[in-house]
C-alpha cells in the first residue's frame, strides 16, 4: 500500500533534513520553566554550548566544592603519607638536583612551581610521615592548593559531560554532587598526591572526546578539529601524569577504531575521505599526546641538570649529563695484566664488586656483589688461566679475543672470581649456582676459576671492538668453563648481612641483557704511551628520554614488596579497605570512600550488564522494549562509560606490584558518570512538568498494569502540539535526536546555522520508520514505509507547491486505499513561512542526506 506524504509530514521532514535557517532555542524537560519555553523565550547558550540556566547551576556546584575541599585546608600541619615522596619531589625540582621516581614528571612539576610561588626555598626534606610544617615555615597550603584546585575543576566537568552527552539536567546536578561529597576524593584533592590532577585530566579527556562526538555530522570543520585536539591534550596531560593515563588512552582509542569502522562501512563515505579521517586522528589523538609528553620531559630535563639520589639507577653515558658527574678518559685496549673495572649493562646496579665478608649460607666463600659506587674494591685483574703469575712483565700486551679463557683476580683480597655447584644464598634454583672469591696464599687457584670471554655485542663506530676486548665499547659474556653458566645479576639484593648490595650469581640459560658485562676503566703498564683512549659518549635528548622511561617501567614492575595497607582490585568494587595516611596527637586520617557513592556506582555497573543481557535477550526473542528508539541513546553513552570503567579497573588484575586503593579513583569517575544515565534511563518520561507526550509513548511507559495514569487524551504525534502552540515548533524530544537539550523551531527566525551540539536527524527513511515504531498499535495510523516506496514519493529539497495539496492528496487516498490517512497538517501563515524559506534554500548537504 501506497503511503503519501501530506502537507505536514512533508514540512516536518524538510525542516529536519534542511541545515535549517531558522533560529533554534532549547529547553530541558527537567525543568519546570517548560511554559515559558514553549512560548518562545529563547534560552542563551554560552560558548560549550551549554544553556545560562546550567551556568547558575555550575556556579552553585562550584561554591559547594571549594568549601567541602578547602576548608581548613591546613590541618595537619605536618607531612601526610605520600607527601614523603611527592613534596620531596618537589624540593628537589627546587634544588636541581636528579632524582627517580615511577611517575611522569608533569604533576611534581606543578607541585614544585606552586611551592616556588608560595616562597619554598628546598631546604625542608618531607623525610618522614608526620614531620612538622610550621616551625620551618614551609609553604604546604600553598602546594595543597593546587591538588584542590584540580579537585574543583572535576565538578564542572562532570556536569557539562553529562549534559553535553544528551542526559537531563537532574542527571548532570546529581552526578556532580555524588563526585563533590565522595570522601576519598576529597581526601586525595587535599594533600600534596597525584590522584587529583590524574582524576581532573581524566575527567577533561572524557569531556572534549564528547563534544568530538557530537560533532560527528560535521568532519573536518572548525569546531570538529578543536574538540578532537584538545582531546589529544587532554590525553597528553592525563598520561604526563601518571602512567594510568594509558589506560584513557586505550579508552579513547578504542572508541576512535569503532568510528573508523563504522566510516568504512559507509558507503557514502569515499577511500580518500576515509583516509582523511584516519591521518586526522592520528595527528590529534596520537602526535598531540606524544609530543606533550615528551615536551614535558624536556622541561624535567632542563631543570634536573645537577647530580643526585637519582642517578645510580641511570646508565653511565646519561651520568655524562649531569653537573659533577665526570669519568676520565681510559685506554680502549685490553689486555692480559691490565687492571679493569667490569660493570653490570642491564641493571646500572654497578661494579663488579668484592669485599673481606663471606657468605653465612652455602660455601661460606667470600661475597661478590655488585656495588653502585666507585671504590677499590671494585678492580680486578685480568689473569691468563695458564700462568700462575701476572704478566707485568711482557714487552707487548697480549689482547683478549672472544673465546679467550682468563682469570679475574681481585686486587684487595688477593682471591680469585670462582663458581661452583652450590645455590646463591637469595634463591635455590638449580639452574642458579652461587659466584664467589676464594682463595689463599701459595693456592694457585683450580678450573672453577675458568671464564670464558664472549663478546656479545660492541659499537659499530669501532670495529675493532667486536674482534677483541676494548674499554666501553666491547659488549661481552662471561661464561663459566666447568658448569656451563654465565656471569649474572638482577635487581635482587642480599640482606643487611650483605649490605644490601646486589646479588651475583651464575646462571644457566638466563636472561642475556642481565649477563652482559663492559670494562668502564683500564690500566695497563704494557700499553704504549700514546695509546688511544675513550670515554662515556654523551647522549642526546631521545635517548635519554627511552632510557628514563624503560628504568621507569622497570622499577615500577619491581615493586613488589608487601605494604601494611595495599589491596588488590577485588576489594575495590566493594571498598574492603583503606589506607591510614597519617596519625599525630590522637588524631588520624584514613582514606576511605563514601560507602553510599561507592557501592552505589557498584550497582550501577551490575545493572548495566544485567539490563544489556536483558536487551540482548528480549531483542533475540523479538520482544520490543519500552525505551523505542532512545534505546541506542542510552545504550553508547552508557556502554561507552563503562567501557572506560573496564579499561582503568581490569589491567590491575595483571600487575604484580604493590597496590592501594587510590588507584581505582579513575574507574570510580566513569561508574559515577553511569549512575548518571541509568539516573535518566529510569526517570526520562516520568518528568513531573507536564511536557509534551504522545500515546503510544505514554502507553510505553506503564511498566506495571496498576499505573494507572491516562495515557487517551494525549496527542497521536508530537506535529500535534504544534497546532495548539503556533508560536514555536517542538520537535520529537528524544535524548538520540538531540545533544544537551531538546530543539525548539522558531519558524520566523532570522537564518543561522543549527547550533555545534544538537544532532539533528537527516535521514528521511529512519524518521518515518520511527514514526511508524511509535504507532504500530494504532489502526488509524498503520501505514507501509518501505523505504523504496518513500524514496520514490520523497524527493530531496522538493518545493512545497510540488506536493498535492491536502485536499488532492485526500482525493487520492480514498482512491487508492481508504486505510491510510494522512497525519495532521499544518496550515495558515506559519506553513506559508515555512514552504517560502523552504523554495529559498537549496542546501547541498540535505541533498546528500536524504
Amino acid at each position: 500500500m501506497e503511503y503519501r506524504l501530506g502537507k505536514e509530514e512533508s514540512i516536518y521532514s524538510d525542516v529536519r533534513n534542511r541545515k535549517a535557517k531558522q533560529e533554534y532555542r532549547e529547553y530541558d524537560s527537567s525543568e519546570n520553566d517548560i511554559g515559558e519555553n514553549l512560548k518562545g523565550k529563547k534560552v542563551k547558550k554560552s560558548f560549550l554550548r551549554i544553556s545560562t540556566r546550567d551556568m547558575y547551576y555550575l556556579c552553585g556546584l562550584i561554591v559547594v566544592a571549594i568549601a567541602v575541599r578547602a576548608y581548613k585546608l591546613e590541618q595537619p600541619s605536618s607531612v601526610v603519607f605520600d607527601e614523603v615522596h611527592f613534596g620531596g619531589f618537589a624540593r628537589k625540582y627546587i634544588k636541581g638536583q636528579f632524582f627517580m621516581d615511577v611517575h611522569p614528571p608533569l604533576a611534581k612539576m606543578l607541585f614544585a612551581l606552586a611551592g616556588v610561588l608560595g616562597g619554598f626555598d628546598g631546604n625542608f626534606d618531607f623525610k618522614e610521615i608526620g614531620k612538622d610544617y610550621l616551625e620551618p615555615k614551609v609553604p604546604y597550603i600553598t602546594m595543597r592548593l593546587f591538588p584542590a584546585i584540580t579537585g574543583i575543576f572535576v565538578i564542572p566537568i562532570s556536569y557539562m559531560t553529562i549534559k553535553l552527552a544528551g542526559f537531563s539536567t537532574i542527571s548532570a546536578f546529581m552526578v556532580a554532587t555524588l563526585l563533590i561529597f565522595e570522601n576519598g576524593l576529597v581526601t586525595q584533592s587535599r594533600l600534596i598526591l597525584l590522584d587529583s590532577p590524574l582524576i581532573a585530566s581524566t575527567a577533561f579527556t572524557v569531556l572534549m572526546w564528547v563534544k568530538f562526538q557530537n560533532e560527528q555530522k560535521r568532519p573536518f570543520r572548525f569546531w570538529w578539529w578543536v574538540w578532537m585536539a584538545m582531546t589529544g591534550v587532554g590525553l597528553g596531560l592525563t598520561v604526563s601524569m601518571k602512567w594510568v593515563g594509558l589506560f584513557t588512552i586505550a579508552f579513547v582509542g578504542l572508541s576512535t577504531i569503532k568510528g573508523l569502522w563504522e566510516l568504512l562501512g559507509d558507503v557514502n563515505v569515499k577511500p580518500y575521505e576515509w583516509a582523511k579521517h584516519f591521518f586526522a586522528r592520528a595527528l590529534c589523538l596520537i602526535v598531540i599526546p606524544v609530543s606533550l609528553y615528551m615536551f614535558f620531559f624536556v622541561i624535567h630535563f632542563a631543570i634536573l641538570q645537577n647530580g643526585g639520589d637519582g642517578e645510580g639507577f641511570m646508565s653511565a653515558e646519561f651520568k655524562m649529563t649531569l653537573n659533577g658527574y665526570s669519568q676520565k678518559d681510559t685506554p680502549i685496549d685490553v689486555a692480559f695484566g691490565s687492571a679493569v673495572t667490569i660493570k653490570h649493562l642491564n641493571t646500572h646496579g654497578g661494579y663488579l664488586h668484592s669485599h673481606s665478608h663471606n657468605y653465612p649460607t652455602g660455601s661460606k666463600q667470600q661475597q661478590v656483589t655488585l656495588y653502585p659506587h666507585i671504590d677499590e674494591n671494585n678492580l680486578w685483574f685480568i689473569d691468563n688461566h695458564t700462568s700462575p703469575e701476572i704478566p707485568f712483565n711482557e714487552s707487548s700486551p697480549k689482547w683478549i679475543t672472544h673465546n679467550t679463557i682468563i682469570r679475574l683476580n681481585h686486587i684487595a683480597t688477593n682471591r680469585r672470581l670462582h663458581s661452583h655447584n652450590v645455590r646463591p644464598p637469595m634463591t635455590d634454583e638449580d639452574y642458579h649456582n652461587e659466584v664467589s672469591a676464594y682463595g689463599y696464599e701459595g693456592f694457585g687457584g683450580d678450573a672453577n676459576d675458568h671464564w670464558g670471554v664472549e663478546i656479545y655485542d660492541h659499537d659499530k663506530s669501532d670495529p675493532e671492538s667486536g674482534k677483541r676486548l676494548r674499554a666501553i665499547n666491547t659488549k661481552f659474556r662471561l661464561r663459566h668453563m666447568m658448569t656451563g653458566c654465565y656471569l649474572f645479576s638482577t635487581s635482587i639484593k642480599l640482606p643487611e648481612w650483605g649490605f644490601e648490595q646486589q646479588q651475583v650469581s651464575c646462571i644457566h640459560d638466563g636472561t642475556i641483557p642481565n649477563t652482559l658485562w663492559y670494562i668502564e676503566s683500564n690500566s695497563n703498564p704494557s700499553l704504549p704511551n700514546d695509546t688511544e683512549l675513550v670515554n662515556y659518549k654523551k647522549p642526546g635528548f631521545f635517548k635519554k628520554f627511552l632510557e628514563l622511561n624503560k628504568v621507569m617501567w622497570n622499577i615500577n614492575k619491581g615493586l613488589t614488596d608487601s605494604h601494611p595497607f595495599e589491596s588488590r582490585p577485588n576489594d575495590w568494587v566493594v571498598l574492603n579497605r583503606g589506607i591510614s595516611f597519617w596519625q599525630k596527637d590522637r588524631r588520624q586520617i584514613y582514606l576511605i570512600g563514601n560507602p553510599l557513592i561507592w557501592w552505589s556506582s557498584s550497582m550501577a555497573i551490575i545493572l548495566f550488564l544485567a539490563l544489556k543481557a536483558i536487551i540482548i535477550i528480549r531483542s533475540k526473542r523479538g520482544y520490543s522494549d519500552h525505551l523505542n528508539v532512545d534505546k541506542e541513546h542510552f545504550e553508547s553513552w552508557a556502554g561507552l562509560f563503562f567501557m572506560g570503567w573496564c579499561l582503568h579497573y581490569f589491567p590491575f588484575y595483571l600487575m604484580a606490584r604493590q597496590l592501594f586503593l587510590h588507584h581505582y579513583f579513575p574507574s570510580l569517575y566513569f561508574a559515577i558518570l553511569l549512575i548518571g544515565v541509568g539516573f535518566d534511563l529510569f526517570t526520562f518520561r516520568l518528568s513531573p512538568y507536564g511536557n509534551p507526550w504522545i500515546k503510544s509513548d505514554c502507553k510505553s511507559m506503564k511498566w506495571v498494569d496498576t499505573w494507572d495514569f491516562d495515557c487517551t487524551s494525549n496527542f497521536d504525534t508530537y506535529e500535534e502540539y504544534y497546532k495548539i502552540n503556533k508560536d514555536v515548533f517542538i520537535e520529537h524530544p528524544t535524548p538520540r535526536e538531540e545533544i544537551g537539550g531538546q530543539a525548539v523551531l522558531n519558524p520566523d527566525a532570522e537564518e543561522e546555522e543549527i547550533p555545534r551540539d544538537e544532532d539533528v536527524s537527516t535521514n528521511l527513511v529512519t524518521e518515518f520508520t520511527e514514526f511508524k515504531l511509535r504507532h504500530k498499535n494504532d489502526d488509524a495510523t498503520k501505514v507501509d514505509l518501505a523505504s523504496d516506496k518513500i524514496e520514490k514519493s520523497v524527493q530531496p529539497d522538493t518545493p512545497v507547491e510540488s506536493h498535492p495539496s491536502h485536499e488532492e492528496s485526500e482525493k487520492e487516498d480514498i482512491v487508492s486505499s481508504e486505510k491510510v490517512s494522512d497525519p495532521p497538517i499544518v496550515s495558515g501563515p506559519d506553513h506559508e513561512n515555512f514552504s517560502k524559506a523552504e523554495n529559498e534554500e537549496k542546501d547541498e548537504d540535505s541533498t546528500k542526506n536524504v
